[in-house]
């Protein structure tokens, strides 16, 4: 009674898929997608923005001062 069977899960897509339509699945499917891309796109900027501070901090810090 814990755990459900694939049954009831292809029963409750059914019921979602008869409820929403299948484009505005596919819709909030294309959105979902490019939402996790652009967070990923947005994770290797600030990455590569950091590593750049990082690298300017440490060539400041080789420079002789007089």
């Amino acid at each position: 009674m814990g755990s459900f069977s694939i049954w009831h899960w292809l029963i409750v897509l059914g019921i979602v898929v008869l409820v929403f339509g299948t484009r505005k699945l596919r819709d909030a499917g294309g959105d979902l997608g490019s939402a996790v891309k652009n967070f990923k796109q947005a994770m290797k900027d600030g990455e590569a923005e950091g590593e750049k501070k990082a690298s300017d901090a440490l060539s400041q810090d080789k420079t002789p001062k007089a």
